[in-house]
């Protein structure tokens, strides 16, 4: 018997909303065991919105944090958080989650790039490069203050690939004349 051709829709029909759900862009690998995540420790996730002045390398530190005292032995870290990570995230960057192409995620690496890449930007990497290079002591920043401030510009943006030696040089020749002689004085170096 042959088969009728599939009935064309109507305008009406092309109109109503389509209630099947595309998936997800996170594929998340295949598991013997089956992981479900607590709820009580969903609430223990830090939250990233992705507004401009937050740091998402700082987000990734505190969500591993967190995740870290989810392992279960039967079940792959990369598993937990891919399952953890969007329950992370809200406002704008839930947004970006949900718009990426379905299946597109396969890996936590993947993820973790696709993030970076969205969130901290090779332009924003360039900025904090340059504030490194040009750091200064503000004025009534002691010592202690200046050099925590550094290091903390320096942990924003972990692949500013500058070496040790620079960031030094860096570091120094923004401190006042005050504290450099000082420094120059306890490392017994004159000019």
């Amino acid at each position: 018997m042959a088969q009728l051709p599939p009935r064309e829709r109507t305008l009406r029909e092309l109109a109503a909303p389509d209630f099947t759900y595309q998936s997800l862009c996170i594929q998340y690998p295949n598991e013997d065991v089956p992981y479900v995540l607590k709820f009580g420790l969903i609430h223990l996730l830090p939250k990233f919105h992705g507004l401009a002045g937050e740091d998402p390398h700082k987000h990734l530190k505190e969500f591993h944090i967190v995740c870290s005292t989810m392992k279960q032995p039967e079940v792959q870290e990369d598993h937990i958080y891919l399952k953890a990570f969007p329950h992370s995230l809200e406002g704008v960057a839930k947004d970006w989650l949900y718009y990426l192409a379905p299946s597109s995620i396969t890996s936590w690496n993947g993820l973790k790039r696709v993030f970076l890449d969205k969130f901290f930007p090779a332009s924003r990497t360039t900025t904090i490069r340059k504030e490194i290079s040009g750091i200064r002591q503000l004025s009534g920043e002691n010592l202690y203050e200046y050099w925590e401030r550094f290091k903390k510009l320096c942990a924003s943006c972990p692949h500013h690939q500058i070496s040790e030696q620079l960031l030094l040089q860096y570091f120094y020749e923004g401190l006042h004349p005050v504290e450099r002689s000082m420094i120059d004085a306890a490392s017994g170096w004159s000019e």
